[in-house]
């Protein structure tokens, strides 16, 4: 434990605290003596008891009201992250749809592309087929004009 020297009202005291924590504590009892001499310059000399009791209400009005903040804040911050999250859900989700929807495209894709390949074989066919009757026809109509 360390002690530090301070001095409060015009008023020498010694106090104690964690080793590395002097400058802390210091800085600390700089400010509660600014509050309480400008308490004591605006208010008059109330009498020291008073003047702490006012110092360490102010002192914990603002601790509160900082707190507040902090805490009203913090609320924010969830909020934003619970809609950060929700718009995270979101956007997976949406890309996991378009993935299916792409997979569902190239899948048409290739039966269409399928489709369109036999359908071609097809038409060769019937092409064949009917190439084949015609020259079969015609070739049945030479034989025939050449008997009569």
């Amino acid at each position: 434990m360390a002690n530090v020297n301070i001095k409060f009202n015009n008023k020498e005291f010694l106090l104690s605290c964690e080793d590395g924590q002097e400058e802390h504590l210091e800085e600390l009892l700089i400010q509660i003596n600014k509050k309480f001499n400008d308490l004591k310059n605006n208010l008059g000399n109330l009498g020291e008891n008073k003047l702490l009791l006012i110092t360490a209400v102010k002192t914990m009005d603002e601790y509160y009201e900082t707190k507040k903040k902090v805490d009203k804040k913090k609320d924010e911050l969830n909020e934003l992250s619970k809609k950060f999250k929700e718009l995270k859900t979101l956007v997976y989700e949406y890309r996991d749809k378009k993935e299916g929807e792409i997979k569902e495209l190239n899948l048409n894709h290739l039966n269409f592309k399928n489709e369109i390949e036999t359908n071609r074989k097809k038409y060769e066919q019937i092409i064949d087929e009917t190439t084949d009757k015609i020259s079969s026809f015609v070739e049945k109509a030479k034989l025939g004009s050449k008997s009569q």
